[in-house]
């Protein structure tokens, strides 16, 4: 839990963190801090107009940060945690830099334990691969780009990853913005509900 701790009071002094989630590692910092956010772009090398997701450990917490409705808080209750991220409606909290100025945002809750005791501790961060823009994922820690690690005040080892991207749906919109892990079933829930 040291290391936990470390990475938790990293984020919370508007540092970056690379964590393991259920598919890659990702690259955490204050999903509410503008200069953190700004952070994570530069360490990526990602294009502003291009949004960051966020992650938080639980439903409850979600709906903390976002306008949850019926038919996501159910559909969230299915799938998460897991390897999904849901696109809902954002509250005020949320800065612009993390959404590209949209009214929406992206919505994890990894199920990977290593990512949830961190969440546990410090929510919401930023939910976006741990890697620079259009380079392959790092599903090892050996694997993270130079660059990431050189800009991350910690790295949490969470041994070799799946590698397949979470699945990307607006619930509301029932649409699927990108395949993922689930992909499938998630579509099977969409035409259902």
């Amino acid at each position: 839990m040291e290391a936990i701790d470390r990475a938790a009071a990293a984020i919370r002094s508007g540092e970056l963190v690379v964590y393991p989630t259920e598919t890659v590692y990702g690259l955490g910092a204050d999903a509410l801090s503008s200069s953190a956010i700004e952070r994570v772009f530069a360490a990526k090398g990602r294009s502003r107009d291009r949004p960051l997701s966020m992650a938080v450990p639980d439903a409850e917490t979600a709906a903390s940060y976002t306008r949850l409705t019926d038919r996501e808080r159910t559909f969230i209750t299915r799938f998460l945690p897991g390897p999904v991220t849901v696109v809902v409606e954002r509250c005020s909290e949320i800065p612009d830099e993390l959404t590209g100025g949209r009214e929406r945002v992206g919505l994890r809750i990894p199920d990977h334990p290593v990512a949830l005791a961190l969440l546990a501790e410090v929510a919401p961060i930023t939910a976006t691969s741990a890697n620079r823009s259009g380079e392959p994922n790092a599903r090892r820690v050996a694997d993270l780009d130079p660059a990431i690690r050189g800009r991350s005040e910690a790295v949490l080892d969470g041994g070799a990853l799946e590698g397949t991207e979470s699945t990307v749906v607006d619930v509301e919109a029932g649409t699927i913005h990108r395949r993922g892990a689930l992909a499938d079933e998630v579509e099977r829930w969409l035409g259902e509900h």
